[in-house]
C-alpha cells in the first residue's frame, strides 16, 4: 500500500483552518487503499500526528520519519496546507528536488496565484474581468486620497499573501483606510487594495487529471455580515445555494471561466475559484485557491456531492495521477 502524507498547518494565520481540512482529507481517501499519515509543518518543528497524539520528527532530508525503528517514506503528498509554505510555492519546490509527487499545483503557479495583484494582472492580459486595485508594500509610502479618487468607496483592503479572510476589511470612507492598511499588513509583506463590485458571490471548482477534466456546479454565496469575513467561512454566517441561483447561461460561461482559468494558470489537483457577477454581467474573478477548503461543510465536498461524484473516488483519482 501507497503511504500518503496529508500535509497541513503553515506558518499564518490560516493554520487552524488547514488543520481542520486536513481531518477532512483523512475522511474522504480510500483507507482500503492507502496508509494515511497527518504530517504537520510548522515554524517550530514538522512531524507526523498520529491518532493516539503521537508525534515522529520528519527527517527533512527525505520527508520521511522513523516508527519503531522502521524509516517510512510517503510515496505521495496530499497538499492541504493554507497560506505560506503550501500555498505559495515553497513546499512545492522541496518536494520537487525530493521527487515526490504531489496533489497541488507546482512551484510557479503557487507563486503566482497566491499574489493576488500579479496573478490578477496575469489574467487580465489573458481577458479575464478583475476588480482595478494598488498594491502597497511594507514600508512604503501612500496616498489615501488618492487610493480614494482612483478606486472609490466603498473598496476592500486585504493582505496580498494570505487568505481565509484574515486582515480584510471593508473601507466606508478615507478615514478608515490607514487602520485597515496596518491590520492587512499584519499578515504579509504586502497589502492590495480593490475596488469595490457589487453583484451576486459565486464560486466554482473543479479538478483535471490525464484523462479527464471536472467542473463542479455553482455555488451562489450570500454572507450575513458585512462581506464573506471568516465568521461568513468557518462560523457559520453564510448561507451556501448550489446550484446558484443565475441563468443557464451564466453557470455555463462560470464553469468553462473557471476550466480556461486552471488551464492558464497551469493548476493541478482540485482548485476552486470566486466570481461577483455584476450588473453587466459580465463576471469579475474574486480569487483563486488552489488549495480549497476541504472539511465535510465546505464548498468543494458540497459541489461534489449534488453533482453526484463520489469525493473517495476522486481523491484516488489525484493520487494516482501524481
Amino acid at each position: 500500500m501507497k503511504n500518503i502524507a496529508i500535509v497541513t498547518g503553515g506558518y499564518s494565520s490560516e493554520n487552524a483552518v488547514s488543520m481542520k481540512s486536513a481531518e477532512g482529507i483523512r475522511s474522504f481517501i480510500d483507507k482500503e487503499r492507502y496508509n494515511l499519515y497527518i504530517v504537520v509543518i510548522n515554524k517550530e518543528k514538522w512531524y507526523v500526528l498520529m491518532t493516539d497524539g503521537s508525534e515522529y520528527e520528519i527527517d527533512k532530508n527525505d520527508f520521511g520519519f522513523t516508527l519503531f525503528g522502521k524509516k517510512i517514506k510517503f510515496n505521495f503528498v496530499y497538499n492541504i496546507i493554507h497560506g505560506t509554505p503550501g500555498e505559495d510555492g515553497r513546499l512545492q519546490g522541496y518536494l520537487d528536488m525530493l521527487g515526490i509527487p504531489y496533489s497541488s499545483c507546482g512551484t510557479l503557479t503557487a507563486a503566482l496565484t497566491f499574489n493576488k495583484y500579479f496573478n490578477n494582472m496575469y489574467l487580465k492580459s489573458n481577458g479575464v474581468k478583475v476588480a482595478n486595485s494598488v498594491r502597497l508594500t511594507k514600508g512604503g509610502s501612500y496616498d489615501a486620497d488618492k487610493i480614494v479618487k482612483r478606486l472609490g468607496l466603498p473598496l476592500f483592503v486585504k493582505p496580498n499573501d494570505g487568505g481565509s479572510s484574515f486582515g480584510v476589511s471593508k473601507v466606508k470612507e478615507t478615514t478608515q483606510l490607514d487602520s485597515a492598511i496596518k491590520e492587512a499588513f499584519k499578515e504579509g509583506c504586502e497589502v492590495i487594495i480593490e475596488k469595490f463590485v457589487k453583484g451576486t458571490e459565486v464560486t466554482c471548482g473543479c479538478y483535471k487529471t490525464a484523462l479527464k477534466e471536472v467542473v463542479f456546479p455553482v455555488t451562489e454565496v450570500i454572507s450575513k455580515n458585512e462581506f464573506f469575513d471568516y465568521n461568513a467561512k468557518y462560523n457559520g454566517q453564510v448561507q451556501k445555494i448550489t446550484p446558484a441561483r443565475i441563468s443557464l447561461k451564466m453557470t455555463k460561461l462560470i464553469r468553462n471561466q473557471t476550466l480556461r482559468i486552471y488551464d492558464l494558470i497551469g493548476a493541478k489537483g482540485i482548485i476552486r475559484i470566486d466570481y461577483i457577477i455584476p450588473e453587466d454581467n459580465r463576471p469579475v474573478l474574486l480569487e483563486i485557491n488552489t488549495n480549497p477548503g476541504m472539511t465535510p461543510t465546505s464548498f468543494i465536498p458540497q459541489q461534489m456531492k449534488l453533482a453526484g461524484i463520489e469525493i473517495k473516488d476522486v481523491m484516488t483519482e489525484i493520487i494516482e495521477n501524481g
